[in-house]
């Protein structure tokens, strides 16, 4: 199942009036502003947010508390999809539970991988859990200053090495300090 939009859906239905009768006569379903899949598909994806984030821009990437949960390590149930953008691109209009977060564009792609949306032909970019837990050291005044810890002390008890982190937070600015101090205090 792919999510279309009026351009894309218009280039399969040879006109973007002939795609618009697609959806009044109930062949797409609309699943947010200028987003529409096939009829009956929506029961079939499981996260309609991640769709939403990866349509509207191809290089999101999953970050922060959501990646945590994503790799289980956090209790915490975040109320929205953290996604990182390149600093300096727009970050869309959207109605969907989206925090969107600009991240240094010479560094948005380090430790960056694709995985698939659930339910769906597509997939979205999300960070390692190395590069996720480096992320919430350096923004633990955003995420809460417990959570980069209690995930690093998970991550840790699954057999994460030290030195794999460090080579993270020596490729980001501000991390090194902090994750070499909470490796210490864990120690």
């Amino acid at each position: 199942m792919d999510v279309v939009t009026p351009t894309t859906g218009a280039q399969a239905a040879s006109s973007r009036s002939g795609f618009y009768r697609g959806v009044e006569s109930g062949a797409w379903e609309r699943i947010a502003r200028g987003l529409y899949v096939p009829a009956g598909a929506s029961a079939a994806a499981s996260d309609w947010d991640q769709l939403e984030a990866s349509t509207r821009r191809p290089e999101a990437t999953i970050c922060l508390v959501s990646a945590l949960a994503f790799y289980d390590l956090t209790d915490t149930i975040p109320s929205a999809l953290d996604v990182s953008i390149p600093r300096g691109t727009r970050a869309p209009v959207s109605n969907a539970a989206i925090h969107w977060h600009r991240f240094d564009a010479a560094t948005f792609a380090v430790e960056r991988e694709r995985v698939p949306i659930p339910g769906s032909s597509q997939s979205i970019g999300i960070y390692t859990p190395e590069r996720t837990i480096v992320d919430c050291f350096r923004l633990r005044a955003t995420v809460g200053y417990e959570t980069p810890r209690d995930a690093l002390k998970e991550w840790l008890r699954r057999g994460g090495k030290a030195a794999s982190l460090m080579k993270v937070a020596g490729m980001l600015p501000r991390s090194s300090t902090p994750v070499r101090e909470a490796l210490e205090m864990l120690a």
